[in-house]
């Protein structure tokens, strides 16, 4: 859905829901990012995938998701190949909550996740841990997030957001990719959307690890030579705890910088173990090569 408002930018209005729970999840920000993206480009796409808030919220005509973690892309890849099938593999799992305790249902499905990896199991454990924080362990790279306090969503209440989620998505094409495929592929008049992870507050979640913004950096550069039109997402604050942040963004790379207020951060309510926010705003900037 998108209402023109002038020659250079459309308004964009996201899902009603979002369809994985996900920290960092961009569904209440979209409308505001997507807002400042070009009304005219070629194709889109979105290597760092994550919860595809702001992929859903352009609805782009032609488009590319990918992402470097395995279990995510298995999840949106069903999204297009059987949306039936994707609200399957969580009625399976949901339906067990009842005849057994969310508790237990939560353990012995992260158990069966962290010995084989998958998108089904990696699906509930997303709308089912503790506010939607995927973290995992370096020593052995098992997810490690507690069950969350919340029941997950219905299946029938699941179910009605595929089917919001596979409309929107028609014209995307998903891929089991690092992020520098999606650079390679980009073409002049295209459009790229990086929400990276932020490697000084979010180095406990998935990619967050081996991910090197200066790297990043580097690709966009390249792109913008070449025509490519980039919008970043990327942490606002100076300082994660009481870390100075020094990132390292070339001069001239970027034309525009927006902030975008995040409100407080679940993150850090999670490392803080439920301490009080107030300080703990999320501001996050968005920068534009255009």
């Amino acid at each position: 859905m998108q209402l023109t408002i002038d020659k250079k930018y459309q308004t964009y209005y996201p899902p009603k829901f979002q369809l994985l729970k996900w920290v960092g999840n961009k569904q209440n920000f979209a409308a505001q990012i997507t807002s400042h993206f070009p009304a005219e480009y070629g194709k889109y796409y979105e290597p760092f995938l994550g919860s595809g808030a702001v992929i859903a919220t352009l609805s782009p005509k032609s488009g590319l998701g990918s992402d470097i973690f395995r279990p995510l892309i298995e999840i949106w890849l069903m999204l297009k190949k059987n949306p039936d099938e994707l609200t399957d593999w969580y009625a399976v799992r949901r339906n067990r909550i009842g005849p057994e305790k969310k508790e237990q249902v939560y353990e012995n499905i992260k158990n069966s996740y962290n010995a084989n990896p998958n998108g089904p199991d990696f699906l509930f454990l997303s709308r089912a841990c503790y506010g939607g924080i995927v973290r995992f362990r370096k020593i052995d790279g098992f997810m490690s997030t507690p069950c969350g306090i919340h029941d997950p969503i219905s299946v029938e209440n699941f179910a009605n957001r595929v089917n919001e989620w596979k409309i929107r998505l028609k014209n995307v094409d998903f891929l089991h990719a690092d992020y520098k495929v999606a650079f390679s592929e980009a073409k002049s008049g295209d459009l790229i959307y990086c929400d990276p992870p932020y490697s000084f507050s979010q180095s406990i979640l998935y990619g967050a690890q081996d991910f090197q913004l200066v790297q990043l950096l580097s690709e966009i550069d390249k792109a913008k030579s070449k025509g490519v039109k980039i919008a970043l997402s990327i942490d606002g604050n100076k300082k994660s705890g009481d870390y100075i942040c020094d990132i390292p963004i070339p001069k001239n790379l970027f034309k525009t910088e927006i902030f975008v207020n995040c409100g407080r951060s679940m993150l850090k309510r999670f490392q803080m173990e439920g301490k009080t926010l107030e300080r703990e705003i999320v501001s996050d900037r968005l920068l534009l090569t255009y």
